[in-house]
Formats: C-alpha cells, structure tokens, sequence
C-alpha cells in the first residue's frame, strides 16, 4: 500500500499534510474570501457575489465517473442494480486517493474547513474536507453547518467523515486503463468522484463542479441515516406560525423551490432533510440554486440573496457558470455556457427563514410532478400504499426543446425524487416513510404543476395561483372533508372540490376537448408507469399492496 494512504487510514489525514507549507485551516468567512479573489478563482462581480467558471465538461455532476467502494460488509445493502450505484474495487480506489493526496501537497495551497452535515445534533455528521481550492472550503462554509456544541450527543460524534477534494487535478488515463470508465471517444476518463462508506472517506478529483461536493455528502448522508433510524428526503421543508411543518418533494421543474418561498411560512431548508422520530431536520447551512431564467418577481428571496450589494469580502455567494459582461452584471437569460447555472449561499441571506432548522414531524407532504401528458389531476390525496407508489416512481417530465432529440414529452422517473443520491435498496426508503406517515398522522397529496387541456405545446399550464391555492388548502387540512372520487387509471382520490380553485380543472378529462385522446394518453403515461415500474422493481421485495397502486397495474 501507498505510505500516504497508509498514514492516511492509520492516522489523520491532517498528520500526512502537516508539513506543507501553505496550510490554512478554518480560516475565518472573511479570510477564505480574500484567498478566492488573490487566487483568482473567481472575481467580485458588480453587486459583490463570487462569479467563478469551471471547464466545460465540469458544469454539471458526473454521475458515469461516481463510484461507491464496493466491501462484503456493506454490500448487500446497496441496490447495486440502480444505474446510479457503480461498484468499484477498494484496491482502485486506494490508488486513486493515493494520487489525490499527491496532487494535493504539490499544490500552493491546502484548505481544510471542519463542518458538520445536520441540523439534528443527535445525528450530525462531522465532515472535514481537504482541498487545493479556497473556492471549495468557501462553498463548504455556504453549504455545511457550523459544528454545535453539543456534538458529542451525535451517534457519528467519534465516526466523522473525511473527503479530499483536488478539482482540477486530472488523473493520468493511461495508469488508469481498464481500472476506470472509458469515454465515448475511446479514452480512459481522467475524472473521479468516489465514496468509500465503510472507511467514511471520500475522493473528488477532476470535478470543479461545486455540486459534487453537495451530492457526494448527500448520499453519504442517505446512506448512514436509515441505519439509525431517520428517513433522508430530498426535499425542501419549511413551517407555518403554528409551528406545523410541511415537507415538498419535487424534481427539477416541479416548483419546489418556488412554492416553498412561501411569505405565510417560515424555510427550514431547499433540497435536503431528515426525519427522525423527534422531527424533521434541514442537513445544510445553504442553498444550492439554479440561476438561469431567474425572475426576481417570481423568485425575489433568492434574487435578493444572491443580487444584493455588498463588500465582496462581506458577501460571498458563489455563482457559477453564468454569464457575466464586462462591467460585472450577470445575464441569467443566456444559457450558452449551461443551462445549469448555479448559486451557493448561506441561508442567512435569506429574511424568512427558521434559524434552528428543525421542526416537528410534518404535518403535510406535498409530492410535485410537472405532467407534460396534461392527464394528471393538478391535486390528489394518497394513502399510505399510493404514497410509496409515487415515492418509488418519483415521476415528472422532461419537455420537448430541453435535450437534443426530445420531440414529444418524456415521462421521467427518479425513484425518491433523488435516485442519484440514494443507494440503499429501494424498500429502506419506502417502508420508512410508509411507517412514519402512519406513527405520526401525516397526510400526503400529489401536486401537479404540469399542463392541463392537452399534451405540452398544446394545453396550457396550470397557473401558479391556483396551484399555490391547491397548496395551502393541503397545507392548511382544507382538502381532509372534502368529497373525493377515485382514479381508476392512475389509482389516485382526486377532490370533487378545492377553496378557490374551479371545480372543472380537479379532473383533467373535463379540460381536454377530444375526450378520446385524452383516454388514449393517459393510458399511454400508465403505460409508461407500469413499465418503468418493471424494470426497477420486478424483481425487488415491494409488497403487493404497493406495487398495485402503479398506474397501468
């Protein structure tokens, strides 16, 4: 083995980087800043935010070059059948660390930031990163949390997690033949993002992609949580003045974010959280938003967190990737460098927010899909069994004009609205949430923020403000004594009536003017449902009662 991987496992990691001779950690908000700007990792922009640009192939996460370390220990809890959970040997991955850690002491600099992932001091995971870049040790001090005082209550208080991150750094792709991936031009791929869950270290090399530090801790997160008794959820959460707290899971497009910037209710957090049997608990100290076509009308709490003026060594929200003239304005319409523009920021920045983060168990979920078929009621009450149906599938649809060769609306399923970011085999996730719903009186709805009247392009959207009266009335227990009738099709209770909302729009057959092809495209989504539905769970222990809650079964 490696001497810097030896010393590495053996003691930590801060031993074998002792020596170098530029070794800053926990530097305070202000001094990371100035690293960033004398560095030139990014530049002040006009109004004082962080604009920084990474390689063109480093604009996104690189879900084809993530691995977890594949150990017996481990290894049967993980859906190893799940495209996203890619096995890779401990030997390649202790090469790979290995020549991280060489990177990292030839660089001029090393950052060291000492954090914790979760709101929850009982379960609070200590994180320590390690990386060449001032940029990634401010992105972990927008996105991780200060570490509480109480820390020692947290069950991972003596079991931290370790990742070294060296993002532009490229490992050699002729050492790595036939060990890593190989591109579709032929070459080994010179990038890796690996997690080795039984050590509690990961690697990051090749990846200037902020995200890739957010995910990776994700589905680290997601992976340790279940075993101790919380549901991880990719979701946003936040709680009305009652203290009565709702959780929205969405994938992207939904409205997630949108409809939880509620002005009524307080934000806990906009993308990932646990729930524990004393409530739910925001991971981060941050936002990771997407910026392109960002309305400040629609979206003001995040233009203002971002877009207000300040010292550049006073504010320090990142924006990545987005297009920036001269004069340091921002052009968020122009989607020529990605369409995955991206800002981080502290949570502080935001004025309606709950500082602490936690809340009791949830009163409401609100699952969100955007239907492009237009057949989907805009609001649906699930019981239990429906409820993990839809969580399984996590269904929404990519649109005609996003991606190259989409023609015609794509139905889109990501199991738990986060497939990526979530290993362990499918019925951890499903049965913690059926028996939490249950134990504490959850109710779940189905929001469709999609089309109405017909297919995308030719139905038209439903409008925010009915969907955000569709919304409340779940949020404030207005849809519990209502009549419902049942879909047959898509096995959901669908309200006969909703406050402020036209009784016509709840049953989307009465919004279509050719009834026949509405039928012949609902069938064809439940179609889509059953077999998706097939292919990642045919052969996995989903009860019976669920599994006939898919559309088209």
């Amino acid at each position: 083995m490696d001497r810097l991987l030896e010393s590495s496992l053996n003691r930590s990691l801060i031993d074998v980087i002792e020596g170098h001779k530029n070794l800053h950690e926990n530097l305070e908000r202000k001094e990371i800043i100035k690293h960033v700007l004398d560095n030139r990792e990014a530049i002040a922009s006009k109004n004082g935010a962080l604009a920084t640009w990474t390689a063109p192939e480093s604009t996104g996460r690189r879900p084809k070059d993530t691995y977890i370390v594949k150990r017996k220990s481990s290894e049967a809890d993980i859906d190893w059948t799940s495209p996203n959970n890619i096995g890779i040997n401990e030997e390649i991955f202790d090469i790979v660390f290995s020549d991280a850690l060489d990177y990292l002491l030839k660089r001029d600099n090393i950052y060291i930031t000492d954090r914790v992932i979760g709101a929850d001091s009982n379960y609070a995971l200590p994180v320590k990163t390690i990386t060449s870049e001032a940029l990634t040790a401010l992105f972990t001090d927008n996105m991780f949390r200060p570490i509480p005082k109480d820390i020692k209550k947290s069950v991972f208080a003596d079991k931290g997690f370790q990742l070294v991150t060296v993002p532009f750094d490229k490992l050699d792709s002729i050492k790595y033949k036939s060990l890593l991936r190989v591109t579709p031009n032929g070459d080994t791929s010179d990038v890796a993002v690996i997690m080795d869950l039984d050590r509690k270290l990961g690697v990051i090399v090749g990846s200037a992609y902020l995200g890739s530090v957010k995910k990776l801790m994700f589905t680290v997160m997601n992976y340790y949580l279940p075993f101790e008794g919380v549901l991880p959820l990719h979701c946003s959460a936040n709680e009305d003045k009652n203290g009565r707290s709702a959780l929205l899971l969405g994938l992207s497009g939904t409205g997630k974010t949108t409809l939880s910037a509620d002005p009524e209710r307080s934000l806990l957090g906009d993308d990932e959280h646990g729930w524990s049997d004393d409530g739910i608990a925001n991971f981060e100290n941050g936002c990771y938003a997407k910026m392109i076509n960002i309305n400040p009308e629609k979206e003001p709490e995040i233009y203002e967190a971002v877009m207000h003026e300040a010292n550049p060594l006073d504010h320090g929200a990142i924006i990545e990737n987005a297009m920036v003239y001269p004069n340091g304005v921002f052009d968020f319409n122009d989607s020529r460098i990605t369409e995955n523009s991206r800002t981080s920021y502290p949570l502080s920045f935001l004025s309606n927010i709950k500082e602490t983060s936690v809340s009791g168990h949830p009163t409401t979920i609100l699952f969100l899909t955007a239907d492009a078929y237009g057949v989907l009621p805009p609001v649906s009450k699930l019981d239990p069994d429906q409820a993990k149906l839809w969580f399984l599938m996590g269904y929404t649809s990519k649109l005609a004009g996003t991606e190259t060769g989409i023609t015609e609306p794509q139905a889109t399923f990501s199991r738990f609205f986060g497939q990526p970011f979530m290993p362990l085999n499918p019925d951890f996730y499903s049965s913690m949430l059926g028996d939490k719903m249950q134990k504490f009186n959850t109710k779940v709805y189905l929001i469709n923020t999609g089309w109405y009247g017909g297919v995308y392009g030719v139905g038209k959207r439903i409008d925010l403000k009915l969907t955000r009266a569709m919304v409340n009335a779940a949020l404030n227990g207005e849809l519990e004594n209502v009549e419902y009738q049942h879909d047959e099709l898509f096995h959901l209770n669908v309200p006969k009536t909703c406050p402020a909302v036209p009784n016509k729009i709840l049953n989307p057959v009465n919004m279509w003017i050719e009834k026949e092809e509405y039928e012949l495209t609902a069938n064809r989504l439940a179609n889509k449902f059953s077999a998706a539905f097939d292919e990642a769970y045919g052969d996995k222990q989903i009860k019976e009662s669920v599994r006939n809650q898919c559309p088209g079964k």
